[in-house]
């Protein structure tokens, strides 16, 4: 699959639902799920605007110490849960605080849980005291607008949407759904990978990797008994699929006439070039996710010991860029490997072997793998007969696509598309001064639009990167 595309200033943002899903949603028959899915997706993007960099790194002047036991005793956990009560202002009312008892609302519960279940897995295992390494106060908001098919992390805290009730349920009922999203934060304050290509993809991946090691530790289950499914507490029964991913099997978790058909590939061999989805961070983290699972199958045992610590030394320790790659990422694990373990080791072993498998480190060439990054281009002078509009991200990676007829439409509202072809800054709101500068870089998980039309390269923006007039007339087109 190949896309081109003008990325004018690559964004990122953390949903547990990838764009080509909810895309594909939008497309339903049911019109119902198809207007869910358009808000989500619409919203997604209007949360991205306040999100903080993952290609900067936030790490602080000294590191988390990796102890090899507990830290002080007095460390612990500094959860809050609130209820946007279906609206969109955040973080909403304040429901449990730490150490407060349960409450009749299960969504307040359930987060409050995964957060102190995924604060546990970082901290007891690999000595790190929350997201940052200095005990960041970990904050999620339940109950976010209505029948919102997404959970995310925003730089700041965790938000859950209840789903639309008929392809998704709760977003607080999945573990690994909540690990997933805290790990981009771990992320964010240590590795900063960019969110696109093949670094997004790692960012993408590791998210996964955390996520399920949060919940193979609460359910003490081994790397042959756990299931290796992302978001598999997700889907409801009317969905043909298992989850939204699998890192056992890439490309398998669901076949379904309206989500479609898992799009990730396991191997190099089947890595996907896209301009959607900021460079397939969704799609084509299905490599990584089944090298660990490679990794901690051959180890056995339990798969935040040895393969995790392997992850977490690279992630938080090592010399890794923001702009790292499949190449450079398993020569740091390969490293990471004999540096904890000796070389020769058999977690050394299985390292280089799950590399070499998924065909990262195989090429006979020696170069990097495609990046899955974008060329520019510029867009056309007059404006074309109809624009075809493709919204991607969110964390199922879920893609919706509108047509517009521009004889249909009133002589403004053409002038706006034809400015986001041409990426026009007065249309765009990319001029200098429009936006910050930190809400013009990537938020993973989040949602962008691309536009095209024919005989033209499409261009590719955030929401968050548009003027007040492109933002509405877009809202307007994927109003369900």
């Amino acid at each position: 699959m190949t896309g081109f595309a003008v990325s004018l200033h690559p964004t990122r943002c953390c949903g547990i639902v990838p764009p080509y899903l909810l895309d594909a949603l939008s497309r339903s028959p049911d019109r119902t799920v198809a207007g869910r899915a358009a808000r989500t997706l619409l919203r997604d993007e209007r949360m991205r605007r306040d999100r903080v960099s993952p290609g900067q790194s936030v790490r602080g002047a000294a590191p988390a110490p990796r102890a090899p036991g507990r830290t002080a005793r007095t460390v612990g956990p500094r959860r809050s849960v609130h209820d946007a009560e279906h609206g969109a202002q955040l973080p909403g009312d304040l429901v449990r605080d730490e150490g407060a008892p349960e409450v009749a609302d299960e969504a307040v519960n359930q987060a409050y849980d995964g957060l102190g279940d995924t604060w546990r897995l970082f901290h007891d295992v690999f000595g790190r005291n929350s997201l940052d390494g200095k005990g960041l106060p970990l904050i999620a908001s339940v109950h976010y607008e209505r029948d919102y098919d997404n959970a995310f992390w925003n730089g700041e805290q965790m938000v859950f949407g209840d789903g639309d009730g008929r392809i998704f349920g709760p977003f607080t009922a999945s573990i690994d759904v909540i690990g997933h999203e805290l790990t981009h934060g771990v992320t964010e304050h240590t590795a900063g990978l960019r969110y696109q290509g093949q670094s997004g993809a790692l960012n993408e991946s590791i998210s996964d990797v955390f996520g399920v090691l949060v919940k193979q530790y609460v359910l003490g289950q081994t790397a042959d008994q756990a299931d290796w499914l992302i978001g598999a507490d997700l889907l409801l029964p009317s969905v043909n699929g298992v989850a939204l991913r699998s890192m056992a099997a890439p490309g398998t978790a669901y076949d379904d006439p309206e989500l479609g058909k898992d799009p990730q590939p396991a191997t190099m061999a089947d890595y996907v070039e896209t301009s959607s989805d900021n460079g397939g961070v969704h799609i084509n983290s299905g490599i990584p996710n089944k090298a660990f699972h490679l990794v901690a199958t051959a180890i056995g045992g339990n798969a935040w010991e040895a393969p995790g610590s392997i992850w977490f030394e690279v992630l938080t320790g090592g010399p890794i860029s923001a702009d790292c790659d499949f190449v450079e990422f398993a020569r740091l694990t390969e490293q990471a490997a004999v540096q904890l373990y000796g070389n020769g080791s058999a977690q050394a072993v299985a390292v280089a072997a799950a590399w070499q498998q998924v065909g990262v480190t195989d090429m006979t060439t020696g170069e990097a793998a495609p990046s899955g990054n974008t060329p520019s281009a510029d867009g056309p002078s007059a404006a074309p007969a109809a624009v075809v509009v493709t919204r991607t991200g969110g964390f199922a990676g879920t893609s919706v696509s509108r047509t517009v007829d521009l004889a249909g439409v009133p002589a403004p509202e053409v002038a706006v598309w034809r400015g986001l072809l041409a990426a026009d800054p007065a249309v765009t709101g990319a001029r200098q001064g429009a936006i910050p500068t930190s809400a013009r870089l990537p938020h993973p998980d989040a949602f962008s639009y691309e536009i095209a039309a024919p005989g033209s390269a499409p261009a590719v923006y955030q929401e968050h990167q548009l003027s007040p007039a492109a933002r509405d007339c877009l809202l307007r087109t994927f109003r369900g």
